[in-house]
């Protein structure tokens, strides 16, 4: 017999928006909250002129999704147009930056996978942070603590 796992629904709302490394990133399916174990999701939003800072993921591939706005992803030197609707994949250890070059707002759905052995050794930043004093994101484990929400869960 199958072991059924509970179907647990993430808002936006339910997880805190980090900006240590520019825009406003949300974790949202992680090993954290939903005890996924092959990767993570979340979402950016980047008003016009914010930048995500420069990175690099040494054991994962990132798979990013443009909503709304256009950005400019800097892959390894060269620079990529997004608009809404078109997506764009980044190699595990190619350094990136994501600048939104247009006059609205920009959300970007993120996928990163797989995980890395640890979740301490999954990012690297390349440049200086915007905001060094804010918390890193975590994506952790849920033996860290945090409490999955109760609203809307089944």
């Amino acid at each position: 017999m199958m072991h059924r796992q509970p179907i647990v629904k993430v808002a936006a709302t339910d997880v805190p928006g980090i900006n240590r490394i520019g825009g406003e990133v949300r974790i949202l399916l992680s090993p954290k909250t939903v005890d996924a174990t092959e990767g993570f999701m979340g979402t950016v939003r980047l008003e016009p002129g914010e930048f995500l800072a420069e990175q690099y993921n040494p054991y994962s591939d990132k798979f990013c999704y443009l909503v709304r706005g256009e950005v400019v992803i800097r892959v390894d030197g060269a620079e990529v147009k997004l608009a809404a609707d078109e997506a764009l994949m980044v190699r595990r250890g190619q350094r990136h930056r994501i600048v939104n070059a247009g006059g609205e707002t920009a959300l970007i759905v993120f996928q990163i996978s797989p995980l890395a052995p640890r979740p301490e050794l999954g990012h690297v930043d390349t440049e200086e942070v915007p905001h060094p004093e804010s918390p890193v994101p975590q994506v952790g484990g849920v033996r860290d603590g945090w409490q999955r929400p109760t609203g809307g869960n089944s």
